[in-house]
């Protein structure tokens, strides 16, 4: 098999949710070797958040293949010190701990930079390690109404949560690419630049559009569903067999494409109220009353076949089921079956593709699984781990 692009990289983690395990899920299925460091006994809370894998959480096995768990009380003297033996040979030390935990555990980046000099921190918390919020504990659904994410998610009538995890997939995005950045700029001029990422920052990255579009346009965009805020048509209109299908216009050609072939009403690109994107906008009501009329004529497969003959990007809006089922995974050979504790399961491979190069997908671990390996490997003797386990510091 050939050498990974992060093989001989060491990643030691004291990470728990989302955030963090995702950033370093990223970094060992690049090949770096991923020590994960759990609370003995339970381990990383994610493991409880749901039992639908054999019994571990769907959060858990879908962001901590690969990784090697080590379990370790870190506010035991005995404990902190195996972490520091770890971090003395390792690239990358990743937490989120919580507010001010790093900083009492002597984890913080200054304190690292002094015993570990070549070592590169990466710091992820909810709402950065500095800052009027820095004592504050965050989750993903308190970021997304701070941001003003959920103020945009739902129907005129609602708010809504966003579906998945999206301030914990943006934090852990960003540390990915920025202990990536690090590495490089280590490898490159010597220097190390410690990583800090917050949830908060992350997702409000994410909302520069609606930001912009707010700050100068006097207003923010509306809450509208499926449809958008600045383009129309766009959305579900119901087929005549009560499916939804979806579909967008993204430029005149396409507008004039959708009134002549489509809706089979060419005069409507003369009409005034639909002239421009925006005259569409304003006037969308009746807009979509003309589309939806159309639309309640033929199934689904029926409307989804006008739309590619003509152009236009459709489709039908699948459950969850429907997704794991769908032919381009299939037919690209995505799915890979994975260890988990209690069984196997199937996982997507990585979505960035490196031509030539093999994906890795190692199994999951159980609490604490690699612990006796790695103290071993440390120059622990049996009597030594023993110990440690009787007194609740492994």
């Amino acid at each position: 098999m050939r050498r990974l692009p992060l093989s001989g990289v060491t990643v030691v983690t004291v990470e728990q949710a989302v955030a963090a395990p995702y950033a370093t899920r990223q970094l060992a299925d690049l090949g770096a070797r991923v020590i994960k460091v759990e609370r003995p006994g339970e381990g990383d809370f994610a493991r409880r958040y749901d039992t639908t894998v054999h019994g571990t959480s769907s959060y858990f096995v879908w962001i901590n293949r690969s990784k090697e768990s080590l379990t370790l009380d870190l506010k035991e003297p005995r404990g902190l010190e195996i972490l520091h033996e770890l971090l003395a040979d390792a690239d990358v030390f990743v937490q989120n701990l919580a507010p001010g935990a790093a900083g009492r555990l002597g984890l913080g980046a200054d304190d690292l930079a002094g015993r570990h000099p070549r070592l590169i921190p990466c710091a992820i918390s909810g709402w950065g390690t500095t800052g009027p919020w820095a004592d504050r504990k965050a989750y993903d659904l308190l970021v997304q109404c701070q941001t003003g994410l959920v103020s945009l998610t739902g129907t005129p009538g609602e708010t809504a949560r966003t579906g998945i995890s999206v301030a914990d997939i943006a934090a852990g995005m960003y540390a990915y690419s920025g202990v990536l950045t690090a590495l490089y700029t280590r490898a490159t001029t010597g220097e190390v630049h410690p990583v800090e990422v917050s949830l908060f920052e992350a997702l409000a990255e994410w909302m520069g559009q609606p930001a912009y579009y707010t700050r100068y346009g006097g207003a923010q965009p509306p809450r509208l569903g499926t449809q958008h805020a600045t383009i129309a048509p766009y959305g579900t209109f119901r087929a005549a067999d009560g499916r939804d299908v979806l579909f967008s216009i993204q430029n005149e050609r396409e507008w004039a494409a959708l009134c002549r072939e489509f809706l089979g009403r060419p005069e409507l690109t003369d009409d005034p109220r639909f002239a421009t994107s925006s005259d569409r906008v304003a006037h969308r009501d009746d807009l979509n009353a003309v589309v939806a009329e159309r639309c309640a004529r033929d199934d689904a497969e029926e409307l989804l076949k006008d739309l590619e003959a003509i152009g236009i990007a459709c489709a039908g809006v699948n459950d969850v089921a429907a997704f794991l089922d769908h032919p381009v995974l299939a037919a690209r050979g995505r799915w890979r079956e994975i260890g988990v504790p209690g069984g196997t399961a199937e996982a997507l491979l990585p979505p960035a593709d490196l031509a030539g190069l093999p994906a890795r997908m190692d199994p999951v671990p159980a609490v604490g699984e690699h612990t006796e390996t790695i103290l071993r490997a440390l120059g622990r003797t049996p009597g030594d781990i023993e110990a440690l386990r009787a007194d609740g510091v492994i």
